[in-house]
């Protein structure tokens, strides 16, 4: 166990590292990635190619790095969030946010890739991102750090919106 001297919004405090509960932070949001992929990898080859995509559809392949790293800032940022949980008494509406925008980011694979719903995926997508907003504003209650390191994963998720979009519209 390390401890580390944080500054944040001018005010000092000593917040001790703790490796176990970012691995699970890790774990926990990876696992996610993961346990989608298993629905969402067969289709790549399958049914993905059958859509009519936009013009500004990124490589098949760029997918997987991508989340990678936007899992891994999720899951730092809420370890930074869960180590200041007890100076915030928002920390149990701020854990459920965080818990919907975990579902919904898993329900999306499910919907558009598991259910073949290009609509019904457009509004988990939506729910999504306004998930993702609220979570940045929560975040930012504990740590300015937590909440921008959610910003690549807004702006992902939003880019993957206008994706859902124009999906819906030439399919």
């Amino acid at each position: 166990m390390f401890v580390v001297l944080i500054r944040n919004m001018g005010v000092h405090t000593l917040i001790k590292f703790k490796p176990l509960a970012l691995l699970i932070s890790l774990l926990i949001t990876l696992g996610i990635g993961i346990t989608a992929s298993l629905v969402t990898r067969p289709q790549i080859p399958s049914w993905y190619p059958t859509l009519h995509k936009p013009s500004f559809s990124p490589p098949n392949w760029l997918f997987a790095p991508v989340w990678t790293t936007i899992y891994i800032l999720i899951a730092i940022a809420a370890y930074m969030v869960w180590q200041r949980r007890q100076q915030a008494p928002v920390y149990h509406t701020t854990r459920w946010v965080y818990i919907v925008q975990l579902v919904l980011n898993f329900s999306w694979s499910i919907v558009f890739f598991g259910m073949h719903q290009v609509l019904g995926a457009l509004v988990v997508i939506g729910l999504l991102w306004l998930s993702i907003v609220a979570n940045i504003y929560l975040f930012g209650k504990f740590s300015r750090t937590a909440a921008w390191l959610l910003v690549p994963y807004l702006l992902w998720v939003s880019f993957a919106s206008m994706l859902n979009l124009y999906i819906y519209l030439l399919n």
